[in-house]
């Protein structure tokens, strides 16, 4: 039965098998969505799927973390007036504490993580594909989290939902604990030896 039906598949056979799993279940995944949309609630329909392929990767990788992990971020949760550099170099940040870029660079450095951060979908899906991680940790609006869980059904993909306090694309907000606590049980530990110093700027966004 589970050959005939992807979705059911979990553990080692659904990493094995993730594009066929996951190009299978973009389909009711989408077609349920108009009638959500209809309803009001196209939102908690998405983020029920979003869950749902949460709970699969942390099964999947429970018996051993993943190693090569590439994190994906969207540009919207630096201020908008902010003029640190943050897509060219990380470390651009300010570390103000106006906006969740310090919180997340700290930790990124401290624990030697690969990040990126965006401005469009497209780059993000492309720098995907060539670093071929194990695993992906997304942060995005839901829209743009099903949109890459469709885009990229090959590699394995954690997503955590952004905060829009603020509408679509302007001073958005995420919640670090969830991305730590995801690195620290999906991935395995690349921290070095020795205290490392966060890293602090003159300046404020």
């Amino acid at each position: 039965m589970a050959a005939a039906w992807p979705s059911f598949l979990r553990g080692g056979a659904f990493l094995r098998n993730r594009a066929a799993v996951m190009r299978q279940d973009s389909l009711w995944a989408h077609a349920f969505r108009p009638l959500a949309r209809r309803l009001g609630l196209e939102d908690a329909w998405i983020l029920s799927f979003c869950g749902y392929n949460n709970r699969r990767v942390r099964n999947a990788f429970g018996g051993h973390r993943a190693r090569r992990v590439l994190i994906l971020l969207p540009h919207c949760i630096q201020m908008a007036r902010c003029k640190a550099g943050i897509l060219d170099e990380l470390e651009a940040c300010y570390d103000c504490g106006l906006c969740p870029v310090g919180d997340y660079m700290n930790a990124a450095l401290l624990n030697r993580w690969e990040g990126r951060i965006f401005n469009r979908s497209h780059k993000a899906y492309r720098d995907a594909r060539e670093y071929r991680p194990d695993l992906i940790v997304a942060v995005s609006c839901t829209d743009r989290l099903l949109k890459g869980l469709t885009k990229l059904p090959e590699i394995p993909s954690y997503v955590i939902p952004l905060a829009l306090p603020h509408g679509m694309c302007v001073d958005t907000d995420f919640n670090v604990p969830h991305l730590l606590a995801a690195m620290e049980s999906l991935v395995e530990p690349r921290r070095p030896h020795g205290e490392v110093q966060p890293l602090r700027r003159e300046g404020i966004a």
